[in-house]
């Protein structure tokens, strides 16, 4: 009789390697690419004169992060991210704790990106039409319900559930066909912006003259890393994709530049063409309102961004509902959660069942979220909790992680490391793991003391979730600590299945090594 303690088997039917090396860049895009259309206006409401500092301080963290995942996902290329991370560098219960936190931001990422794609589409037909459809309200009591803008929004989440229901060769083709004409699109206007409307005269008396106070500007800039959450798309996808330790560190590294250019060159653009008061009110089409000041092209450039702001962010609404469903579908094949979430459509080969159950969770979150006085401000006051609960995890899984498995090949590692001698081995010790986990601690430290919503909902929903994991495990006999797993079969058998045959091999010759040597 097997023992209850031991993991079951992994099912035959598997998550299918469709994902090339662009379509690997384009998940990762599509879910940080399109954030700077949602953060610049919320920013520059909270940050007001200080916003591109609060822009760049975020990125350099997120470089780090960024470096962080490039490391693990190539090490490690399966499904589940930085919760597998944890899991496997903490035990069962951190990783529970950091997935829980993960996936509160991908719900919430479903619920805002769509969101805000539909805040574009109107406000490229205001645009166009002069008419403002999100104005379209009911009464419900003494709420005043946007109508419109939430029918909208949830037919778009309706969609984008059956587009991933159907497999993620056609959601991964959706996200390249509008992430190319989003790069092209982003970049023009920012080149166009600097070069015809950016007045830097503007942009210094706003620096001197509107500086927030300390409280307004930790606010700004915990919500400013709202324009980096996503890279850990690509780790979700790393099972789905070809050759990952060689695609994975070519992508993830090309992204995380991208993205920081273009969120510092966007905050910086706009504080030098629009005063940062004009922004409160447009949280819903930012981009739009800086490409329409633009002398000569405003009038095309404001429409094509509003409705490329629609586009991009529809496939970063997209890329949260992937990444909620893989995620969700490691918990289950490690027992954190039901194994009735792991089950695999037959058909179609994907995670159907927590594509459905957590998109419905990022509904419930958006029809809340409008019965507030702002919606945007609401979901983007609880989106900061959970990426900077789950990515410190990872940045202490990764530190711990180069102690206990320095054994498997690292394609990459992050740079700026110091020799350590552990065990009768030479370890590389991350310096920049620690520079980064204290950077995460700090606006983590924002979130709890500036965000009044997500201090709240945050550490509620972590605390649900463990509840119901502690439920779940009582209820299967299983331990609440952490379950006594072959870490190093699986890795064999994750190299096997992702075809890194070279790094198949010296990860067993790394562990004949250590046996050899009794270590």
């Amino acid at each position: 009789m097997a023992d209850k303690n031991t993991p079951a088997p992994a099912e035959q039917v598997e998550l299918r390697r469709d994902v090339t090396v662009w379509g690997s860049y384009m998940w990762g895009y599509a879910d940080v690419g399109a954030d700077v259309f949602v953060a610049l206006g919320l920013v520059f409401g909270a940050a007001q004169g200080a916003t591109p500092l609060a822009f760049a301080l975020a990125g350099l963290v997120y470089i780090m992060i960024g470096l962080a995942y490039t490391e693990l996902a190539a090490t490690y290329p399966v499904a589940g991210g930085g919760q597998y991370f944890t899991l496997r560098g903490l035990g069962d219960l951190w990783g529970l704790i950091a997935g829980s936190a993960l996936l509160l931001d991908y719900t919430i990422d479903i619920a805002l990106f769509a969101v805000a794609s539909t805040g574009y589409l109107n406000g490229f037909i205001n645009l166009i039409f002069g008419f403002n459809i999100t104005d379209i309200s009911m009464k419900l009591g003494p709420l005043n319900i946007q109508i419109f803008w939430l029918v909208e929004t949830l037919l778009l989440i309706v969609f984008l559930i059956w587009l991933n229901v159907r497999g993620i060769r056609e959601s991964s083709l959706f996200n390249e066909l509008v992430g190319i004409v989003g790069i092209v699109s982003e970049a023009a206007i920012v080149v166009l912006g600097f070069l015809l409307a950016w007045d830097p005269a503007l942009l210094l008396r706003q620096w001197v003259m509107e500086a927030p106070t300390l409280d307004r500007f930790m606010y700004g800039s915990s919500l400013a890393i709202i324009s980096f959450v996503g890279l850990e798309s690509i780790s979700q996808a790393a099972q789905e994709t070809r050759r990952p330790a060689t695609i994975v560190p070519r992508t993830s590294i090309s992204l995380v530049f991208t993205v920081f250019i273009f969120a510092v060159a966007f905050s910086t653009l706009s504080m030098g063409i629009v005063p940062w008061q004009e922004f409160v009110g447009r949280e819903a089409d930012a981009v739009a309102l800086v490409a329409n000041r633009i002398p000569y092209l405003g009038l095309i450039a404001g429409p094509v961004a509003a409705a490329l702001g629609a586009l991009i962010l529809a496939i970063s609404a997209n890329s949260g509902v992937m990444s909620a469903s893989r995620l969700t579908y490691s918990m289950s094949r490690y027992q954190l959660i039901s194994t009735w979430f792991d089950k695999v459509h037959s058909k179609y080969r994907t995670p159907a069942r927590t594509i459905v159950f957590f998109s419905l969770i990022g509904v419930i979150e958006l029809v809340f979220s409008f019965l507030t006085p702002g919606v945007m401000d609401t979901l983007g006051n609880m989106y900061a909790f959970g990426a900077t609960l789950g990515y410190t995890l990872v940045f202490i899984a990764l530190i711990k992680l180069r102690f206990s498995d320095p054994y498997s090949p690292r394609p990459y590692k992050m740079p700026l490391n110091i020799k350590w001698q552990h065990n009768g081995r030479k370890v590389d010790v991350p310096i920049l793991g620690f520079i980064g986990m204290l950077g995460v601690l700090t606006i983590l430290f924002e979130v709890v003391l500036t965000h009044e919503i997500g201090r709240i909902a945050g550490p509620a929903w972590v605390l649900l979730c463990l509840a119901y994991y502690v439920w779940y495990r009582r209820s299967q006999k299983l331990p609440i600590g952490t379950i006594k797993r072959d870490w190093e079969t699986e890795q064999v058998h994750v190299l096997t299945s992702a075809e890194e045959y070279e790094m198949l091999e010296e990860y067993k010759e790394a562990l004949a090594e250590r046996d050899k040597g009794g270590r």
